[in-house]
């Protein structure tokens, strides 16, 4: 058997890297997230560009096309605080544990190279190609030595998929069908059906991605699941500035506080999310049950309908995972009144009302004409993206 080597799991975001130790049980069956862990800030670093100006997305993804990427200078620099946080965090975490080896997962934004060891669009950061090759690199020089290369760089919502389904607290663990949603800086979707992972990749042609969503005022359904969009719903309806809010700490927590004082823009906040958040809901029960009925437009416009026929239709869902910092604000003692019991309502009413799921749906989901609320959990797992991305290494090293 393999020597089990000393697991480093990382999740880096466009504004910091987060580097955690991942622990394996003695028969591999189940991973705890390690006490040890180190993030960096890229702003700190020195040569960071706060003006940083990215290239268009049109411009990036028509170079994808043509295979022909064409890095600008300001890509160049900015890559390079990247690339040296991501060495000092595993750097750190090499200190810390004494480790000999180091086998390391990394789940990254944007669109990915064919090797997938690189990225070759990005949102909110510099294209990276070579991404996996770079940092291989600097740790070499820094003498740090690793259990094997990189295997590929993860998106966020797989792993946080991977990571509830093998964690030792892992809410997909045992259970057949699920889906997750994570409210994060940005939404991860993740989806469990007929016992197997099934990423989001794998299924586009019948459901689409969170962030892909419009509902009927052309904004983005992310916009009602993030921590940065719930509170830009806030900044809107209260007309204070998000840059003023964060500079205050008013966030999500925050915000959910100042409903218990009679604040009536976050009321309203918290009325417009859950009946938002009910419709996504729901969205994701028809999909999977009796296939997409194309009720939200794209924020791509040239995105195809979705196809009303796939392998999972008549599955019904044994359980939905709200995970991140959406997923915390489950657990505060406020939130039953402002925002899940809102959520239920309305979630309950769309699917009384539905033409869409027949008799056996719906008494799945209703107990005396109100939803489960056995079905919906809050995810217990802590800095789910890393935590996954350390367990898809060791898997890859194992079973490769």
């Amino acid at each position: 058997m393999k020597k089990q080597p000393t697991i480093i799991g990382i999740d880096g975001g466009a504004s910091k890297v987060s580097a955690h130790i991942v622990k394996v049980s003695e028969d591999g069956s189940s991973f705890i997230l390690g006490i040890e862990n180190s993030i960096k800030e890229y702003h700190n670093y020195p040569y960071f560009q706060y003006d940083f100006k990215l290239v268009s997305l049109p411009i990036q993804l028509q170079q994808i096309q043509y295979n022909n990427i064409e890095l600008t200078p300001a890509e160049i620099k900015q890559s390079k605080v990247y690339y040296t946080a991501f060495r000092d965090a595993i750097s750190d975490l090499v200190k810390l544990t004494k480790a000999e080896t180091v086998l390391i997962g990394i789940g990254m934004p944007g669109i990915k190279t064919a090797d997938g060891r690189g990225i070759t669009a990005m949102a909110n950061g510099p294209r990276m190609p070579d991404f996996a090759s770079e940092i291989e690199q600097r740790l070499l020089d820094a003498g740090i030595a690793l259990t094997a290369p990189i295997s590929k760089l993860g998106s966020d919502a797989d792993y946080c998929g991977i990571g509830e389904e093998y964690a030792e607290n892992g809410a997909f663990r045992s259970i057949e069908n699920a889906y997750y949603l994570g409210g994060g800086t940005g939404v991860a979707d993740a989806l469990k059906l007929n016992g197997k992972l099934i990423s989001f990749d794998e299924c586009k042609d019948w459901i689409a991605k969170t962030w892909e969503m419009n509902d009927e005022n052309g904004n983005s359904i992310e916009m009602y699941c993030s921590a940065n969009g719930i509170q830009s719903v806030y900044s809107e309806l209260s007309g204070i500035s998000q840059s003023e809010l964060k500079e205050n700490k008013i966030y999500l927590e925050q915000i959910l506080g100042l409903a218990a004082k009679d604040n009536k823009f976050s009321i309203a906040t918290w009325q417009t999310v859950s009946k938002s958040l009910a419709g996504l809901l729901f969205e994701r029960i028809c999909t999977i049950y009796c296939g997409s009925q194309n009720n939200y437009s794209f924020v791509n416009p040239n995105k195809p309908q979705l196809d009303s026929n796939h392998t999972f239709m008549n599955t019904l869902l044994d359980r939905i995972v709200i995970g991140q910092r959406l997923g915390f604000l489950f657990k505060n003692p406020l939130a039953q009144e402002y925002f899940i019991q809102p959520l239920i309502n309305n979630l309950s009413e769309l699917i009384r009302k539905s033409k869409s799921l027949d008799t056996r749906a719906k008494s799945h989901y209703l107990k005396s004409d109100k939803f489960d609320t056995k079905i919906i959990i809050s995810s217990q797992l802590h800095e789910a993206p890393a935590l996954g991305a350390g367990i898809d290494a060791w898997l890859n090293f194992n079973n490769g």
